[in-house]
C-alpha cells in the first residue's frame, strides 16, 4: 500500500474517529436546514424525544416511544457520519497541507548565476519574481519555476504519493509547489507568487470542503427530494384527522398515535439517498484528488461526466513543450559517428531544451561520450540573431550548426557548397513538420538533426479510448497545418485547429456550446487561459502558467494530458451511483409501505393486520423494525456511496436497465428481509 492509499484512506481509525465527532457538531439546526430530508428526520427526533417527558398515550409504552426517538436520532447521525467520513480525506489532506506551509528561509539570490552568494530571509517576504536556491534537504519556500538546475523533489504533501519526482529547468517539469522539499541535487527557482496567493493555500481551502457548492445535479435531486416529502408531511398530517373519524364513526380502536405518525413520516420519505446525497458528491470529489486531481468545484467533477468534445493544445499537452533530436542524418560519405560526434561537440555549450536533447539523443542512440567543457581546449560560438549559427572553435576545426541557410552561407564562405542528399533531407524533415538543423565542420556539411515536437507517451493509446467513450479529441495548436497535420495523426487526434489563436479557441469552445455540447479542454498557458475559463471542464497542467491554474477549474498534479480519461470516468461514475442509490432509495421505500402502513393502522383499522404479509409480531414491532432498518440501511450504502459504483461504458438505456435490475429490485427486496430479521430479533429480545 503506497502512502497515499495509507495516508489517505477514508476508512482508517483517524477518519472514523474524527467522523464520529463531526457527526454531533452537524446536529445544529443551522446544518440540518442545507438537507431538507434528513431535516425532517431531526424535526421528528426532537418531537418523540420530547413525547418522552410527556404522558403516554393508549397502546403505547414509554420504551416504544424512546426506542423510537433513539433510532431517529441515529438516523440523523448516520447521515451526518456517512458526510464527514466523506470529506474526512480532504481534511486528512488539508492537515497534511497545513503542516507543510511552515514558515521556512529561503536562500534569496541577485543572480541565478551566482548560487555560492545568497541571503537568508523569511519564505513570507518573498515576492513574485524573487530569486532562491535550494539544495538538498530544503524546503522549496514557494510556488515558482525552475531556471537553473535539476532536481529530485519529494511532493508527497501535496499528491500523496511517496514516490520523488524530477523537477529540472525546460520543458513539462519544471513547476514546483511551495512546502515540498528537495532531496537530492539543488534548483534555482523564480518565484511565481506572492504570500496568500500560493497553490498550497488555494489547495488548502479547496479540500477542507468548507464551502463546498452542490452541484445543478444534485440540487435539481434535493429539490425532487424535498418535494416528495413536503408530499408525505402532507399526508401524514391528514391522517390524525382521518384516523379520528374512523374511530368516531366505528365507535372501537384508537386514534393513531404522533410517535407513529412521524415514524411513518420518516419511512416513506426519501431518507436513504437524502442522508447519502451530499456524501456521493464529496467522494466523488475525493476520487479525482486519489488521483491527483484537484477539483475547484463539485459541478466540474458532474460535467466531466457528460464530456462528448475534449480539445487539447499542443505544445505543453500532446507533446513535450520543446522541440527534441529524433534522428541523425549524414551526408553523403559521412559515417553516423562522425556526424554524432560533431553535433555533440556543437551542442556543449547549447543550454536550451532542443541542444540539450541534442546531447542525450547521441549519448543514447550512438553511444558518443559527452565531454565536459573543460576537457576540450576550445571556444565555443554563440547562438546570434544575426548569423543563427552556433557551434565551437577547436585549435584544428570549426564545428557549427544551425538553419539551412545560414549554414550554407557559412559553408560557401569557407569555400564549400551543400550537398543533395542534406538538401533531401531537409525537405523530408519539413513536410513532416519537423525542424531541420545543418551540422557542418569547416566547408563541410556533415549532416541533419531533425528536431521535433514529440508526442507525450501513451497519448495515442488514450485517446483512442476517449474515441471508445463516444469522445472527439480536438488539438488546438497555433503551429502551421502542415506541422500540425502530421502532430495530430501521430497523436491519434480525431480533428485539429491550426494557426489558432486565444480568440480562435474561445469561439470554438463557444459555438460548440451553443450547439449543446459539453467542451472539456486540457492546457497549461496562458494563452490557453480564456478558452479554459469558457470550457465545461478545464483540466490545468500542474507545469502550466498561473494564469492557466487560475482560469481552470481542476488541476492535475501529473501534469498528464491523458488524465482526462480518468476524469470523465469519475464523472460518470458519480452520476451513475447517484442515479444507482436513488433508484435503491424509492424502491427500498416502496417497500417498506408493506410492513408499517399496516401496522400504523391496525388500531384504528383492525383488518389492516390482514396486510401483513411479512408475519410481523406486533404492529409495535413492525414500526420499531422498520425505523431501525431505515437506519441501518444508511449504515450499510455508506461504503458504496463513498466508493461509488463500477464504472462500465454502456449507454444510457443499458445504465437505466441495470440499475433497475440491480438497485431497484434489490431495493425491493432488501427491506422485507431486514425488516423480518430486526423484528425476529426484538421478538427473541422481548423488546417489542
Amino acid at each position: 500500500m503506497t502512502k497515499h492509499e495509507l495516508g489517505y484512506s477514508m476508512m482508517n481509525p483517524g477518519n472514523l474517529i474524527r467522523a464520529i465527532g463531526s457527526s454531533f457538531v452537524k446536529l445544529n439546526p443551522k446544518y440540518q436546514l442545507r438537507n431538507p430530508v434528513m431535516f425532517v428526520v431531526y424535526i421528528g427526533a426532537i418531537l418523540t424525544l420530547t413525547l418522552v417527558m410527556m404522558p403516554v398515550g393508549a397502546g403505547e409504552t414509554l420504551s416504544f416511544i424512546l426506542s423510537i426517538s433513539t433510532w431517529l436520532w441515529f438516523t440523523v447521525l448516520f447521515a451526518n457520519f456517512a458526510e464527514s467520513l466523506a470529506e474526512g480525506r480532504g481534511k486528512a489532506q488539508a492537515d497534511n497541507l497545513k503542516a507543510a506551509r511552515k514558515n521556512v528561509k529561503a536562500k534569496k539570490l541577485s543572480s541565478a548565476q551566482d548560487t555560492k552568494n545568497h541571503k537568508l530571509v523569511d519564505a513570507t517576504q518573498l515576492r513574485m519574481g524573487d530569486l532562491v536556491y535550494v539544495e538538498a534537504g530544503d524546503f522549496i519556500p514557494g510556488d515558482g519555476q525552475v531556471i537553473r538546475g535539476i532536481a529530485s523533489v519529494n511532493e508527497s504533501a501535496i499528491t500523496g504519493e511517496s514516490a520523488p519526482v524530477i523537477r529540472e529547468s525546460g520543458g513539462d517539469r519544471d513547476s514546483v509547489t511551495g512546502g515540498t522539499q528537495v532531496l537530492s541535487d539543488w534548483l534555482v527557482i523564480k518565484i511565481s507568487a506572492n504570500p496568500g496567493e500560493m497553490f498550497l493555500d488555494k489547495m488548502i481551502h479547496l479540500v477542507e470542503g468548507a464551502k463546498r457548492q452542490k452541484t445543478p445535479n444534485e440540487i435539481a435531486l434535493s429539490i425532487l427530494l424535498a418535494a416528495m416529502t413536503l408530499i408525505f408531511l402532507i399526508v401524514c398530517a391528514s391522517l390524525m384527522p382521518f384516523s379520528m373519524y374512523g374511530v368516531m364513526q366505528s365507535g372501537q380502536g384508537s386514534v393513531v398515535s404522533i410517535t407513529v405518525l412521524i415514524s411513518l413520516l420518516v419511512c416513506l420519505a426519501p431518507t436513504t439517498i437524502g442522508g447519502l446525497l451530499s456524501a456521493i458528491g464529496i467522494a466523488g470529489m475525493n476520487r479525482l484528488m486519489k488521483a491527483n486531481v484537484i477539483a475547484m468545484s463539485g459541478r466540474a467533477v458532474e460535467a466531466a461526466g457528460d464530456v462528448n468534445i475534449l480539445l487539447l493544445d499542443k505544445t505543453g499537452t500532446i507533446t513535450y513543450g520543446n522541440r527534441q533530436a529524433v534522428a541523425f542524418i549524414p551526408a553523403e560519405g559521412v559515417s553516423s559517428g562522425e556526424l554524432s560526434e560533431a553535433a555533440m561537440l556543437s551542442s556543449l555549450a547549447d543550454d536550451t531544451p532542443e541542444g540539450k536533447s541534442i546531447l542525450a539523443y547521441a549519448r543514447e542512440k550512438y553511444g558518443t561520450q559527452i565531454l565536459e567543457r573543460k576537457e576540450i581546449k576550445a571556444s565555443f560560438i554563440p547562438f546570434a540573431a544575426e548569423t543563427r549559427i552556433s557551434g565551437i572553435k577547436m585549435v584544428k576545426r570549426q564545428i557549427v550548426k544551425g538553419a539551412e541557410d545560414a549554414v550554407e552561407a557559412y559553408v560557401k564562405k569557407q569555400g564549400g557548397s551543400m550537398p543533395a542528399s542534406a538538401r533531401k533531407a531537409v525537405e523530408q524533415i519539413s513536410k513532416s513538420g519537423g525542424t531541420p538543423l545543418i551540422v557542418a565542420q569547416d566547408k563541410q556539411v556533415l549532416g541533419v538533426i531533425h528536431l521535433k515536437d514529440v508526442v507525450k507517451k501513451g497519448i495515442k493509446e488514450r485517446l483512442e479510448s476517449l474515441r471508445k467513450m463516444g469522445i472527439k479529441s480536438v488539438m488546438i495548436t497555433g503551429d502551421n497545418p502542415l506541422t500540425a497535420a502530421a502532430i495530430a495523426t501521430e497523436a491519434g487526434a480525431d480533428d485539429f485547429i491550426a494557426k489558432a489563436k486565444p480568440e480562435d479557441k474561445l469561439r470554438l469552445i463557444r459555438s460548440k456550446q451553443e450547439g449543446g455540447e459539453m467542451v472539456a479542454m486540457v492546457g497549461d498557458g496562458t494563452n490557453d487561459a480564456p478558452a479554459l475559463a469558457q470550457s465545461d471542464v478545464a483540466v490545468v497542467m500542474n507545469s502550466g502558467t498561473q494564469a492557466a491554474k487560475e482560469a481552470g477549474n481542476m488541476i492535475d498534479l501529473d501534469s498528464d494530458p491523458t488524465k482526462l480519461i480518468e476524469i470523465v470516468e469519475i464523472g460518470k461514475q458519480l452520476l451513475m451511483t447517484r442515479g444507482a442509490l436513488t433508484t435503491f432509495s424509492i424502491a427500498n421505500d416502496i417497500a417498506k409501505y408493506f410492513a408499517i402502513i399496516p401496522a400504523a393502522f391496525a388500531s384504528t383499522y383492525p383488518a389492516l393486520m390482514a396486510l401483513n404479509v411479512m408475519g410481523l409480531n406486533s404492529p409495535a414491532s413492525a414500526i420499531l423494525s422498520a425505523i431501525i432498518f431505515n437506519a441501518l440501511i444508511i449504515v450499510f450504502l455508506i461504503p458504496l456511496a463513498l466508493k461509488g459504483v463500477k464504472y462500465r461504458p454502456l449507454g444510457a438505456n443499458a445504465v437505466l436497465r441495470h440499475h433497475a435490475l440491480v438497485y431497484g429490485l434489490g431495493g425491493l427486496v432488501a427491506p422485507f428481509i431486514g425488516i423480518k430479521a430486526i423484528d425476529m430479533c426484538l421478538h427473541l429480545m422481548g423488546v417489542a
